[in-house]
């Protein structure tokens, strides 16, 4: 009954935790976006995954790579997979440790042996070691607590780095078709203005215009020749950088869809702020550090009690190899032990109070996240109906410096205006196509970061559960059966 009574009481004892538990934080969260189409929206569009946000097929071919071959995000898959390994390795602590010790005698003579089957170097011996301890403070659970959360945050780390990554190929891809809409302009004004130098030289020659005018023409041409240059130069570099997020050396980029053809959601909802707790892998992986830091104040607080264990050995010793397995060979001991501090007692309360500032510190970054979350969906939100417009208005002056150019060609050719107005009207419409272009990428990457300030293409319900044609390991949509997904066990 005294076996019974130990036996229950140890079950009660190793019930309690110390420590606080985990909860929430309560966040002050606003009802809806102030720049959201509509304050009644529910729906985010950042439930739609990335293969319908982007219709542009080379697109999501260079996303499919990009996921298969990026190195940051082999390094994340890596990272998590060591991470499910230390957790493996934590709750191991719950069950009991068990060693074997085997001894053979080195040479030399033997002393006498008063004590027959007890273990010593000049003795044959097997003797194996048994030790559990018993979690009465919770130690070994907040520990895997800890573990767990550092887990969970790994995983929403390498979520991120997703995220990041099919961002970060849509933007590069826009910027790239940016610069060849950008050089296809700088190349077409050049080409105008090699022919209003030709025309110009041949005034010159028929004493219609001085030097000066023909060296102006002259001047405008080089300057479209530099311009053309440096967005080769930066088209190049573009490929580059886009290159390596697809884990590839530096090469040519093959292109889809001009940026003019890029295919838009004609609405973008928000959806409810509130979402974002859940959907933004950033605010959940700083939300699971957070549990894991206040799992590690009840390791730090379980530390400054006893540690009560069980231990027990059992063993054959001989100094003979042929006696070893007799009955008067064998030992063994079992008993339970008590291990406090004592002298560190004091370095142990500064390490839970280390600890305790260490929750503290991660609690301020989560909240931290938090508000830049809400900052950038907002910032977001405004880019892309600003976008828009200003799409709409620089086209009209597009439009309107073409005609003035036509005009003023008009009235030169005539000898009804000076060469100042053509200057102008050529300079004029060249900077605002460039402008024009630079707008049409904006509309595009707006929507983008809009996508992932939301967290886009990952729906709380899909978190859970892994679909069909989805990379192991990984939660979120699936990416369909012929696309390749990310490498590894996520």
């Amino acid at each position: 009954m005294r076996i019974v009574a130990f036996i229950l009481t140890l079950v009660v004892l190793t019930g309690c935790a110390v420590g606080p538990d985990y909860s929430r934080p309560d966040l002050q969260v606003p009802n809806g976006f102030r720049m959201a189409a509509s304050a009644q929206e529910t729906e985010s569009f950042a439930n739609l995954p990335w293969w319908d946000l982007l219709q542009d097929e080379e697109l999501r071919r260079l996303i499919r790579i990009a996921l298969a071959e990026n190195k940051d995000l082999q390094r994340a898959v890596a990272s998590v997979e060591e991470f499910q390994s230390r957790l493996f390795i934590s709750k191991m602590d719950f069950a009991p440790k068990a060693d074997v010790t085997a001894n053979a005698p080195s040479f030399g003579r033997k002393a006498n042996f008063l004590f027959p089957g007890f273990p010593n170097p000049f003795n044959y011996y097997l003797q194996g070691n048994l030790s559990w301890e018993m979690d009465i403070w919770g130690r070994v659970r907040r520990s895997n607590e800890a573990a767990r959360g550092d887990l969970l945050a790994r995983e929403e780390a390498r979520r991120a780095v997703v995220l990041q990554l099919v961002s970060g190929v849509a933007e590069a891809y826009f910027e790239l078709l940016q610069f060849d809409m950008q050089l296809g302009v700088a190349q077409r004004t050049l080409k105008s203005w090699e022919e209003s130098v030709r025309i110009a030289e041949a005034r010159l020659r028929q004493g219609m215009i001085s030097r000066i005018d023909a060296d102006q023409f002259e001047a405008e041409r080089a300057n479209a020749a530099a311009r053309a240059a440096e967005l080769t130069r930066q088209m190049v570099q573009k490929e580059n950088q886009l290159s390596v997020l697809l884990g590839r050396p530096p090469g040519q980029v093959a292109r889809g869809r001009s940026l003019t053809e890029q295919v838009l959601p004609p609405d973008v909802p928000a959806g409810l702020p509130s979402e974002l707790l859940q959907r933004r892998p950033d605010l959940v992986q700083a939300e699971q550090e957070l549990a894991a830091a206040t799992a590690r104040i009840g390791v730090a607080k379980a530390d400054r009690f006893p540690k009560l264990s069980i231990t027990g050995i059992l063993g054959v010793a001989s100094p003979q190899l042929s006696r070893l397995v007799a009955n008067e060979t064998a030992f063994g001991v079992v008993g339970p032990g008590v291990a406090g501090p004592l002298l560190n007692a004091q370095i142990l309360g500064f390490q839970q109070d280390a600890a305790e500032a260490q929750s503290r510190e991660v609690l301020a970054r989560y909240e931290q996240a938090v508000l830049v979350a809400f900052r950038e969906v907002e910032d977001a939100l405004v880019a892309v109906r600003t976008a828009r417009e200003q799409r709409d208005a620089q086209a009209q002056q597009v439009d309107a410096l073409r005609s003035a150019l036509r005009l003023a060609n008009l009235r030169y050719k005539g000898g009804l205006a000076n060469y100042l107005d053509v200057l102008v009207a050529q300079r004029n419409l060249f900077e605002a196509e460039l402008a024009l272009t630079g707008t049409h990428r904006l509309q595009l990457v707006s929507v983008v970061q809009l996508y992932k300030a939301l967290g886009g293409g990952w729906s709380p319900l899909d978190m859970a559960q892994q679909q069909p044609g989805q990379a192991p390991g990984t939660r979120g949509p699936a990416v369909p059966a012929t696309d390749v997904g990310p490498p590894g066990r996520g």
